[in-house]
């Protein structure tokens, strides 16, 4: 067995209160890796179509991969899967923290959870013990709560957890899992899917160590990187503000990037209100990291006014919160922003996707199709910042009009009727990261294709490919070797949107953070470095395209087809001012990118489906049986 991976998937069957381990061999890893990798493996070869999102058959995949507890900035990464209560599809979202770390020290690649408890539990791993124990106290409990009662509950200290708030245990569709009180897995739902388990929380403490087959090879990495990291790509900056600086958001304003109320303006002027810097200056009182990581990127924030308390144990807002509860619902007090952040964390709500939820609901208010009747009298317009963490409160507890909200924009609009779907904006019923395709538009390709809907980290961001620089270099190790506008289309940008999004998929199987900026070619090394695999670069973009076409597959057998790859309409016109009023998408050009996409990933061209001939290219045959069956 390699080094880096233990050889153990945990199992747990909630209903049964049974618990076993899977034990693939070396190669079952080679070809899934972790991370995203597993997460794919699993939903395609063990859930039987059509399993509705929160049927206690849904599975909910804990994915490590083989960096995941490594002592290299980066290595803390875990990601979470399950299918998506907002999509239908593959739901899969990466989260930092200690908690991974701290399952791979317990001697686990994965945990897969299955099944559904007959009352509230949480799941206790130590000392190499799985302990099923009951939770009805915890019910109830928002995150930070809930970890004090259960280190209170065991005398431990330090215990770390993943944990879902009152949205997750309302099933809230956008809701996510928290680990460590503060790091989110947010999009697609996967609070929603734990909470329809009635399991409240993983808690795990362990003591041992990842081993590494070159271990002196890894060490030499990790100091090389601690040594320079301040002035490697965005390291530095992420190190002094973490994201959300002046130039992210007030430049993303000047060239249109910034949403502004639910992508239906294109200027800010208050921008800089809101930024990582005038948080720094007003609110900020710490800088935290995950484990063995220099560059520190995590705001803590602390305030207490007239108004509201925030406490430090919520963390801080990075951009989608600075984005999503400030600009996107033209909002500029930076505290209520904060108060906003710590909420969703304390509640398990998605930041991205809540914000999206209530832009949308506030476009429909301006516009008559909700009244003050459907908001239970709140006066839900753009830059009411006190209606904003009102309906956070509504949506996380099922009440008025956040019960409708509490399912995403999609699901609301459906609801409410009137021509409301105009105004919800995403992707297979995800809403989008806060960074804008009609600038971005082969990110908007990526919003279109991607397995788990409008997720912008998964995708290409496009400004920075428009000349020559280190962006340049990074993607001439993926065969790209020309600049390309931001806004092209052309097939040329189709293979860099591409590649870059397999590229991307490999670092979320391989459970490295995309915030620490080492290389295609140094994550390959840390590979090789932990396993003692001869893995390579092309290996990697193997794994990538693996794992695309395996979610893709998944997607195809719950009923996804190529009519969910599109954009709303709104991208397709121009912002009514700003950088972008006269640069919409072409509808045309899109569409012939998608296709075009579909064909360089080996689908075809015109529905999307993966080819037999592509599935036993990459050493994935049996996938052809699982997206067959009904």
């Amino acid at each position: 067995m390699a080094q880096g991976v233990t050889g153990k998937i945990l199992r747990v069957h909630l209903g049964e209160r049974r618990v076993w381990v899977d034990e693939p061999d070396d190669l079952f890893y080679r070809r899934y890796l972790g991370g995203a990798g597993i997460v794919a493996y699993y939903l395609l070869k063990e859930m039987k179509p059509g399993v509705a999102p929160l049927s206690p058959d849904n599975l909910l995949v804990f994915g490590l991969g083989p960096m995941t507890g490594a002592p290299v900035p980066g290595g803390s990464r875990n990601c979470i899967g399950a299918k998506s209560p907002l999509s239908g599809g593959m739901a899969k979202s990466e989260v930092g923290g200690f908690f991974g770390a701290e399952l791979k020290k317990a001697g686990y690649d994965s945990l897969v959870v299955e099944g559904k408890a007959a009352s509230p539990v949480y799941l206790w791993i130590h000392d190499g013990q799985v302990e099923i124990k009951d939770a009805h106290n915890l019910w109830g409990k928002t995150v930070v709560e809930t970890q004090e009662l259960i280190e209170a509950e065991l005398g431990q200290r330090f215990v770390r957890t993943a944990t879902i708030g009152q949205g997750g245990e309302s099933m809230a569709a956008i809701s996510c899992i928290m680990t460590d009180m503060r790091n989110a897995a947010g999009r697609g739902g996967l609070g929603a899917v734990m909470g329809s388990k009635n399991l409240k929380c993983v808690a795990v403490k362990a003591r041992g160590v990842p081993k590494a087959a070159d271990q002196e090879k890894l060490l030499s990495m990790a100091k090389w990187f601690n040594n320079n990291y301040m002035n490697i790509g965005a390291a530095g900056s992420f190190h002094e503000l973490g994201t959300g600086n002046i130039a992210l958001m007030v430049g993303g304003n000047s060239i249109g990037n910034l949403p502004v109320r639910n992508w239906g303006d294109g200027s800010f002027e208050t921008v800089d209100k809101i930024t990582a810097d005038a948080v720094k200056e007003q609110y900020r009182v710490g800088m935290e990291a995950c484990p063995a990581c220099q560059v520190r990127c995590k705001k803590v924030v602390e305030l207490e006014n007239e108004r509201f308390k925030v406490d430090r144990r919520g963390g801080g807002p990075e951009y989608e919160t600075l984005a999503s509860f400030g600009s996107f619902l033209g909002i500029d007090d930076l505290a209520a922003v904060c108060k906003a952040n710590e909420l969703c964390s304390l509640y398990s709500l998605d930041v991205i996707s809540t914000g999206g939820s209530i832009a949308f609901a506030m476009e429909c208010f301006e516009k008559e199709i909700l009244t003050p009747a459907d908001t239970g009298g709140i006066d839900l317009r753009f830059g009411n910042a006190d209606a904003m963490l009102q309906v956070i409160d509504l949506i996380a507890h099922r009440k008025g009009i956040g019960d409708i909200l509490a399912d995403g924009s999609r699901k609301a609009a459906q609801r409410i009727g009137r021509g409301a779907e105009e105004y919800a904006m995403q992707v297979k019923g995800v809403e989008f990261g806060m960074h804008e395709p009609r600038l971005k538009q082969g990110l908007g390709l990526i919003y279109s294709v991607a397995m788990n809907g409008a997720d912008h980290v998964v995708g290409i961001h496009d400004t920075a490919f428009t000349q020559e620089g280190a962006g340049m270099a990074g993607v001439r190790a993926l065969g790209n070797l020309d600049p390309l506008p931001a806004n092209d289309l052309s097939a040329a940008k189709v293979s860099m949107a591409r590649n870059v999004h397999l590229k991307n998929l490999f670092t979320d199987s391989l459970a490295m953070c995309q915030f620490v900026p080492w290389t295609f070619n140094q994550h390959v090394e840390l590979l090789q470095a932990m396993t003692g695999w001869d893995y390579t670069t092309v290996e990697a973009m193997k794994l990538g395209e693996r794992v695309a076409t395996m979610g893709r597959a998944f997607n195809i057998r719950e009923g996804l087809t190529a009519a969910d790859d599109h954009l709303p309409k709104r991208f397709f016109e121009p912002t009514p001012r700003g950088a972008l009023k006269n640069t919409p998408i072409n509808p045309e050009a899109m569409e012939q990118a998608i296709h075009t996409f579909y064909g360089m990933m080996g689908w075809d061209a015109e529905t999307g489906v993966p080819t037999q001939e592509k599935l036993a290219e990459l050493g994935i045959s049996w996938v052809g049986q699982q997206m067959a069956a009904k």
